[in-house]
């Protein structure tokens, strides 16, 4: 059995529309809140959680949704498409309303901005596991977090190039070029994938090798259909835990880090996106060989040893007092360590799913993630704002850390080995 990587490449699309919004949103909503609107940073966090407070509701709710759509597009397609739509246009009004200094404008089009977001990322992360067999999930997902990597990598330098070093910049052109690479994106999928064929062919793909899974159309019988046995639990609980405790770190710090390397490292314009584009960079160089690595060693070990290298460029980087070259070297160290999280953790989640509950599995690790999201900017905003920027990266690193320790309570989620016939294939450790 081997992985689809055209395909999976053109499903990655979606991911890259989602990854390049949310490049620009994390990077310039802060500062315009900040520079335009003088408002502080603990209010600017309940601001830049607005998004996961959405999330915790419609995430879970899409996920679902979408999991009892039949469409002749598919299930997934027809919230990808109209929520692309609605964002692509709303997102215009952002810049516009940094212009005018119109914070009621900026608020409703972030508003609705980000409802329309909220509305299709489980249903675009899904479309993966349903098109790609179980084993093969860590490979399709490293090459899912690739393309998300490349559209953040492409409005990282869209950013330091289209934003001048001025007290007001136009971030206009920012917000159009992320709305065409958006539609872009959709249009070609929507175009080279047919997803209820795509589906089928899975389907048929997994019975072949004697993998489990349960047809969409097929209703469940009782509430005890969907229980899980008590150690799958455990382990989806400790997982979901170690989901909560990265995102608490990782979000701060990039929520807050256009404004840190500007106040502390003295960076200026659009040029505190070269060492994000450094950590981009080496995200992508890591994707592809860690979805190898993983069906070596297995996908808890690979997250383990991400986490211990987050955690090791977090608590570097807090000794650096002013910019230096060497903050390139632990930020690459930094993407390598969340490309080993990252691919492996979303899989490992639905791993213990059945095939027409991918969409709700996919709502709980967005759950979990985006609660961490919605606390952490307001919970590390209050931390600048009251103790200094300085504690940006401790605060970051002690929640990295804690991961490790709920991580190592997970035994379940490596996928097995699948046989066809009399033919054994292994595609990932057993758990």
């Amino acid at each position: 059995m081997k992985l689809n990587n055209k395909r999976t490449i053109t499903v990655g699309l979606a991911f890259m529309s989602i990854c390049a919004f949310w490049q620009v949103y994390d990077g310039i909503i802060p500062l315009i809140l900040k520079d335009t609107f003088q408002i502080g940073d603990t209010a600017a966090g309940v601001v830049m959680a607005l998004d996961n407070i959405l999330a915790l509701f419609m995430l879970p709710l899409f996920g679902t949704l979408s999991d009892r759509t039949h469409t002749r597009i598919g299930r997934r397609m027809p919230y990808i498409l109209g929520g692309t739509a609605v964002a692509c246009v709303a997102m215009l009004f952002i810049p516009i309303a940094d212009r005018l200094y119109s914070l009621p404008l900026m608020m409703a089009a972030l508003g609705v901005v980000l409802l329309a977001m909220a509305t299709y990322r489980s249903p675009a992360v899904a479309l993966m596991p349903d098109v790609t067999p179980k084993p093969l999930r860590s490979k399709g997902n490293a090459i899912i977090n690739l393309m998300g990597a490349v559209g953040g990598i492409i409005m990282l330098g869209a950013i330091k190039l289209l934003v001048p070093k001025t007290d007001h910049p136009n971030y206009l052109p920012l917000f159009a070029l992320t709305a065409i690479l958006m539609a872009a994106c959709v249009a070609v999928l929507y175009l080279k994938i047919k997803e209820p064929a795509c589906v089928q062919e899975m389907q048929q793909q997994s019975r072949e090798y004697g993998i489990e899974e349960e047809q969409p159309e097929e209703p469940k019988q009782g509430a005890s259909a969907s229980r899980l046995p008590s150690d799958v639990f455990r382990s989806l609980c400790f997982i979901l835990a170690s989901v909560f405790l990265w995102f608490m770190g990782y979000n701060a710090v990039t929520t807050s880090f256009s404004k840190y390397a500007a106040h502390v490292w003295g960076m200026q314009g659009g040029d505190y996106a070269m060492v994000l584009m450094i950590a981009q960079a080496a995200a992508i160089l890591a994707y592809l060989p860690v979805g190898w690595i993983a069906s070596k060693v297995g996908r808890k070990k690979t997250i383990l040893g991400g986490i211990v290298m987050l955690a090791v460029s977090f608590g570097s980087a807090i000794f650096f007092k002013s910019f230096s070259g060497m903050i390139f070297f632990f930020f690459a160290l930094a993407g390598v360590g969340w490309a080993f999280i990252n691919v492996n953790s979303y899989p490992m989640v639905v791993e213990m799913s059945r095939g027409a509950d991918v969409g709700k599995y996919t709502g709980y690790y967005y759950t979990f993630s985006m609660t961490a999201q919605t606390i952490t900017p307001i919970l590390s905003g209050f931390v600048l704002e009251f103790w200094g920027y300085r504690y940006l990266f401790p605060y970051g690193c002690l929640f990295v850390a804690g991961s490790f320790l709920t991580m190592l309570m997970v035994k379940h989620g490596d996928s097995r080995p699948q046989t066809r016939k009399s033919k054994l294939e292994a595609f990932d450790v057993e758990d």
